[in-house]
């Protein structure tokens, strides 16, 4: 864990453009003094697009948004998709009977989480946006097992439909890349970003 006091280039105050308690408590690993202020911007999911792409696309949406209305400070925006075995992309499911498609897509696959991450400093305006990928292997659900899943709440508002830092994690039996990347913050990415001060003006 960090203090703010680890990363001094970066202007205050920090901010983190997310209502998602699971990005507050992820990025508390990194710094202690934050402030939250969740965006208002929109979400695209774009099947024609990479979702490498989209996933940045969206965390510097979220990221801008927010910095329009300070004067100062570092903004960090964050968008997780995930990328289905058939090619399609996946975001959060809009109500529990997509949540159902999306598992019964994701069930016995291979598919890719892929978050992207927005470090945007209001002055002098340095934009640094990067995204983080990992793999998740998911044995195959019974149709029971998804509905039971489902009916928990769990899926609500989660990119894919599963929580693998809650209950999702005993559908989970391979994991290759960042945990924290699957939950919705990939701190290693996280960390060099808010190190390196790499990045162009806006």
């Amino acid at each position: 864990m960090h203090d703010v006091t680890a990363y001094p280039r970066l202007t205050r105050p920090i901010v983190l453009a997310s209502a998602s308690p699971r990005r507050h408590v992820l990025l508390k690993r990194l710094v202690q003094d934050f402030e939250i202020r969740p965006s208002d911007a929109e979400e695209m999911v774009d099947d024609t697009r990479p979702p490498e792409e989209v996933a940045r696309a969206n965390a510097q949406a979220k990221a801008r948004d927010v910095a329009a209305g300070l004067e100062e400070g570092t903004v960090i925006g964050a968008d997780t998709v995930v990328a289905a075995a058939d090619g399609g992309l996946v975001g959060k499911p809009v109500d529990r009977k997509d949540a159902v498609a999306i598992l019964r897509r994701l069930s016995g696959s291979r598919h890719r989480v892929i978050t992207g991450v927005c470090v945007l400093e209001v002055a002098p305006g340095r934009l640094d946006v990067r995204a983080a990928e990992t793999w998740v292997t998911m044995k195959k659900m019974s149709e029971q097992e998804i509905a039971d899943y489902v009916a928990s709440g769990e899926a609500d508002g989660k990119a894919g439909a599963y929580a693998i830092q809650e209950t999702g994690d005993r559908f989970v039996t391979h994991l290759e890349g960042s945990m924290s990347n699957v939950v919705g913050l990939p701190l290693e990415l996280l960390d060099e970003m808010l190190s390196s001060g790499t990045g162009g003006l806006l």
